[in-house]
């Protein structure tokens, strides 16, 4: 680990990187160049003490889980996220098709989304990231690892998973999962992620092979969808979606129609979350002075039927 590297290589980011760049008010007091220490680390989910240190050459080793959280945080584009990883003496994630890192473009419209249900998905429908608000209508769908990040996963192995959508509609949507599937499966071929699910799902779950063998392609690209929420109620929404084809990575987006009463419904649960959200920070504010304090990763589908 090079830590005077890794400090300047943090600090010379961090001033390049302009209020407006992630969102933020400029505010006509500010006197330090681009951002402050305190924003980088709440973009990183991350306590300022931590961050602080290792600007200033004496913090810990970031583990590789920090380290994507600073690459996102300071909008690092893959050959930075790649010398970041190298100053901080670990290998470079593995550049395929797939990847989880959020391309700067992305992060820079979700920065603007704060206040807006919307997500980041992989083509296997592995959530990378969720504003406060998805986090509160869907759930957090970051924490999960091995193949039930992926939502076809848990929807065919996990029948909890289902209860986002009304009963009636649970059909329809495992067929569109199932189609999107076979579409990166086409992509990637055997021996890809996308043919270790399907065998998987499979030989697990005689609904999903049942509903493979109709060899269904394509999945609706965003329309109008019912989400059932514990808090609120069932909401009408429109879904849409913005594809990074480079990273094989979807934005979705959910909005309500003005004057309706799911657009009602979707404003209050935008104050629970925000009255939730609050709780937990004032909660956990003295826990985030560990070594490695990421603080969640998510806050709490390119296959999101």
């Amino acid at each position: 680990m090079d830590r005077s590297q890794l400090a300047d290589f943090l600090r010379r980011r961090r001033e390049a990187l302009q209020p407006e760049d992630v969102g933020l008010p400029r505010g006509s007091r500010r006197r330090t160049d681009g951002l402050r220490r305190e924003e980088v680390a709440a973009l990183c989910d991350m306590s300022v003490d931590y961050y602080s240190r290792l600007e200033q050459r004496r913090g810990p080793q970031p583990s590789e889980q920090m380290l994507q959280a600073i690459a996102r945080g300071l909008h690092l584009s893959l050959d930075e996220r790649d010398h970041l990883f190298r100053l901080a003496g670990r290998n470079a994630p593995v550049r395929v098709y797939r990847s989880d890192h959020i391309s700067p473009g992305l992060m820079r419209i979700l920065d603007r989304l704060q206040d807006t249900p919307a997500e980041v998905m992989t083509d296997l429908g592995e959530t990378l990231y969720q504003t406060p608000l998805a986090a509160a209508l869907l759930g957090d769908e970051t924490h999960y690892t091995g193949l039930a990040r992926s939502v076809v996963y848990r929807w065919f192995i996990d029948p909890a998973s289902r209860d986002v959508y009304p009963v009636e509609d649970q059909p329809r949507h495992a067929r569109t999962f199932v189609a999107n599937l076979r579409g990166t499966y086409s992509r990637q071929g055997a021996g890809s992620r996308a043919a270790e699910l399907v065998d998987v799902l499979t030989a697990k779950s005689p609904e999903f092979a049942d509903v493979w063998a109709r060899h269904e392609v394509g999945g609706a690209a965003g329309y109008h969808k019912r989400i059932s929420n514990f808090e609120v109620g069932v909401l009408e929404l429109h879904c849409q979606q913005l594809l990074d084809p480079e990273q094989g990575q979807t934005l979705l987006v959910f909005t309500a129609t003005p004057g309706t009463e799911s657009y009602e419904r979707l404003k209050l649960l935008g104050v629970v979350a925000g009255a939730l959200s609050a709780g937990a920070a004032l909660s956990g504010g003295a826990a985030l002075s560990g070594s490695d304090p990421l603080s969640g990763g998510g806050q709490g589908r390119t296959i999101r039927s």
